[in-house]
């Protein structure tokens, strides 16, 4: 397992700076990530710095709280787009959720996919503040109307992504959905576990730490007991 292609190196911070952002894509071409994740003030530039690579763009919308309305989302997925955004990461409307509001949520999700071109989208629900029960209702409405990606956190909640809550959603998900597992992430040991539990991308800002201890450990300790 190549586990440099499941993760999304990451750089959210309200301060990342023009050089932040470059060394951002320089390690992620060094270490051959799946992607870089930064705010859609410096899609452009990740752009830029990563069009002779195979490695994607991915911006947030909606970042960190999810209460933007449908049509500024939708606005600023369509202006990621333009500015050179491969992946969308929307943070759904978690106060919709919590209302049951999910005639609201699935025109917010639909909305969004119809306006990005065929780019992958990734919903992010923000699990910390689901009970088990909506995140198995998010996950059905994510296989319901065909997103690329179900993920757990934007890393600004009160915790990031666990374990039982990607397994939950591994087990009630189609196919076709993917899961992405980010907050919290910081070791190989852990990352491992969470592809162990489903998770096929991993968002992290410890991308290049964890290659580290990649290299030393060579492989996931599940990957060496399944060949057993």
């Amino acid at each position: 397992m190549e586990i440099n292609k499941y993760i999304d190196h990451t750089n959210l911070k309200a301060y990342a700076t023009k050089k932040d952002i470059e060394k951002l894509c320089d390690e992620a071409i060094q270490h051959q990530f799946a992607s870089v994740c930064v705010n859609p003030y410096y899609v452009s530039l990740a752009h830029e710095l990563l069009i002779r690579t195979n490695i994607s763009v991915c911006t947030v919308i909606g970042f960190p709280l999810g209460q933007n309305t449908i049509s500024a989302k939708e606005f600023e997925a369509i202006n990621a787009v333009q500015e050179g955004a491969d992946e969308i990461d929307m943070v759904i409307n978690i106060a919709a959720i919590k209302d049951g509001n999910y005639d609201y949520i699935k025109e917010e999700i639909e909305t969004i996919r119809d306006s990005i071109e065929g780019k992958t989208l990734k919903i992010i629900i923000e699990t910390c503040y689901l009970t088990k029960e909506e995140i198995v209702k998010m996950t059905e409405i994510c296989n319901q109307t065909f997103v690329n990606f179900i993920k757990t956190s934007t890393g600004f909640g009160t915790s990031g992504a666990q374990i039982e809550d990607v397994s939950l959603m591994n087990e009630h998900k189609m196919d076709f959905l993917e899961i992405k597992a980010s907050g919290g992430i910081k070791t190989f040991e852990n990352a491992c576990k969470f592809i162990e539990a489903g998770a096929t991308r991993i968002g992290t800002s410890n991308g290049v730490s964890i290659m580290k201890e990649a290299n030393q450990n060579h492989s996931c300790q599940y990957d060496e007991d399944e060949e057993k």
